[in-house]
């Protein structure tokens, strides 16, 4: 399960409703390591077949199925501050990183 705080579904609105082509939002992971996991969020036309399919607050979220394990228990949420915001993905599964340094 993935949720949405609702300053991130207010944002998401916006843009969804800016452009048509929103139709679906897209979480994935965009690569890990050793320390720490890397996620991407993007729109989409439409979800893939193998893709599942949730909806959070009127926005239709697609995650595949390599992604699904790892960001499961995640919150989206929008983080507005002045030295730059945007889109943050809260895990609390990802665990506190390694011990290499990084």
């Amino acid at each position: 399960m993935i949720e949405l705080t609702p300053l991130a579904a207010e944002k998401l609105q916006a843009l969804r409703a800016a452009d048509p082509s929103h139709q679906v939002l897209r979480l994935y992971v965009a690569g890990k390591s050793c320390c720490k996991v890397n996620y991407g969020l993007a729109f989409d036309v439409a979800a893939d077949p193998e893709d599942t399919v949730m909806e959070r607050s009127g926005i239709p979220m697609a995650v595949d199925p390599a992604s699904l394990a790892v960001v499961d228990g995640s919150t989206i949420d929008f983080v507005d501050a002045v030295s730059g915001g945007g889109f943050v993905v809260r895990n609390p599964n990802s665990g506190g990183g390694c011990a290499c340094g990084r």
